[in-house]
């Protein structure tokens, strides 16, 4: 069977099971559980290593039941491995079966075992596989996958600017799938034919926070898939603002979840809930705020090391929000920082629509302590920009005159340089930027297609509509809790 054979038929499976009831984040849940088993007992058949999992609960063991004999093991397997420690314990933690039917169970069973071997499969296509999935679920209103789902092209454009190195240390804080880790790996493993720096790399390299146990799972199987990770996990649930580990990186990658406000539990040694926060009050936190944003800005000026930089993916609030905070960490960004570059970003590209957002660019060491030699390089991509998630898809391809402008520091239509005494001196240290006439405003023939304009108008009313139901839900169930 080709590639593309065995990722179509892997498909059909989750088209099959979609049409059943089960979701596509239950099912590449359940793949992610079930490819693991079975890759770590061809590990032990066609490459004679060890088993990482315990005899008991190996794929031999699951493959050989059927019925309700297999959906018993199959639970009983996910409760034993949840309890193991590294790359298992993080891949098994808090795992439950969502294929509680037995048919269904013993169908996905069948196709990863008659299918294989999975081992032997290019690690590229096994990622094909499992982003192709990942991908799908986010474009699912309803799944929420979306607000962890970055544009490939955009992380891919912020990692080639950023460039890491063989050697360098990498991180993201909120690595939601491992986007970010994984376009940073496959920018650094060619840069040296060194296996046992190769291994280095795969192996130490990288790490990723976040503080959703199923996305955690997810990132994590998907770094093993493309081969990053072995006994350890490079990724562990937390809460990345809680506090400082005292751990520093080279470059960090990311893109915070959307939406201005954080908040975190303080749980007590008996393990409840006493009391719930907003504000983070951190020692190294210059600013107590409830925007999720700027404290996650905050973090990433804590980790970075000596001569660290950083990509981040940050929405428009960053740059206007007026108080003590926003103005203060713009300043902060300005003068103590190197503050270099920011791309403004076009709307459309986002699984949740109407998204404004931005990538920044920053470095530990300031540039210069001269403010007559500070400057920010702006680049607008928003501007009589349109993209669809549909009929206009974002392509790596329209960030190249980005990249190329980034690296040259030349001025162009689209980029262009502002001086410190420049934006020091605009109302609020507002660095909401535009200079580029929008077209739309005054020429009627330069408005967007309308077969552009009717996808945004149904991709609107989609999210829409999802807003009202969530509100119907809730009101449901209000009415449930006081009938």
């Amino acid at each position: 069977m080709t590639n593309e054979q065995l990722v179509s038929k892997v498909w059909n499976y989750a088209h099959v099971l979609r049409d059943q009831g089960i979701s596509y984040g239950d099912y590449i849940e359940q793949i992610t559980y079930l490819l693991f088993l079975k890759m770590d007992q061809e590990r032990v058949e066609l490459l004679g290593e060890p088993s990482t999992i315990p005899d008991e609960w190996r794929w031999d063991k699951l493959a050989a039941k059927s019925g309700d004999d297999l959906e018993l093991h199959y639970r009983h397997s996910l409760e034993a491995l949840a309890r193991e420690s590294g790359l298992i314990g993080t891949i098994f933690r808090k795992a439950q079966n969502k294929l509680s039917d037995p048919a269904k169970l013993t169908r996905v069973v069948s196709l990863i075992d008659n299918e294989g071997p999975w081992i032997g499969i290019g690690v590229d296509v096994k990622g094909q596989i499992y982003e192709g999935l990942l991908e799908k679920n986010a474009s699912e209103v309803r799944s929420g996958a979306g607000q962890y789902f970055t544009p490939r092209p955009v992380i891919d454009a912020v990692v080639e600017c950023l460039d890491p190195k063989i050697g360098d240390t990498v991180c993201d804080p909120a690595c939601g799938t491992g986007g970010f880790l994984l376009s940073a790996y496959d920018h650094m493993k060619g840069q040296t034919q060194d296996r046992e720096r190769l291994s280095q790399l795969r192996h130490k390299s990288f790490v990723g926070v976040d503080i959703v146990d199923e996305v955690v799972r997810l990132c994590a199987m998907n770094l093993y898939l493309h081969g990053v990770g072995d006994g350890g996990s490079p990724v562990h649930q937390g809460d990345a603002l809680a506090g400082d580990d005292g751990k520093r990186f080279d470059v960090v990658l990311t893109n915070p979840p959307f939406g201005k406000k954080s908040s975190y539990k303080v749980v007590g040694e008996d393990g409840q809930v006493s009391t719930e926060r907003e504000n983070y009050e951190r020692e190294d936190f210059k600013f107590t705020t409830s925007n999720k944003q700027i404290n996650f800005l905050q973090q990433i000026m804590t980790i970075l090391d000596t001569n660290g930089r950083a990509g981040v993916v940050l929405p428009d609030n960053v740059l206007f929000e007026a108080g003590r905070a926003g103005e203060g960490i713009r300043k902060r960004l300005l003068e103590d920082f190197n503050f270099h570059t920011l791309l403004r970003l076009p709307t459309g590209i986002w699984y949740s629509a109407g998204v404004k957002a931005n990538v920044l660019f920053f470095d530990k060491k300031p540039a210069s302590r001269d403010p007559q030699t500070r400057k920010l390089w702006v680049y607008d991509y928003r501007t009589n920009v349109h993209k669809t998630l549909k009929t206009k898809q974002l392509a790596r391809a329209d960030l190249d005159d980005f990249v190329e402008c980034y690296k040259q520091r030349k001025e162009t239509e689209r980029f262009r340089c502002f001086s410190y005494d420049e934006l020091i001196a605009r109302d609020k240290l507002n660095l909401d930027i535009f200079w580029l006439k929008d077209d739309s405003l005054e020429d009627i023939d330069s408005l967007p297609t309308p077969d552009v304009i009717a996808v945004e108008i149904v991709e609107n009313l989609e999210a829409a509509l999802e807003e009202f139901r969530k509100v119907s839900e809730e009101l449901t169930e209000t009415e449930i809790s006081y009938g």
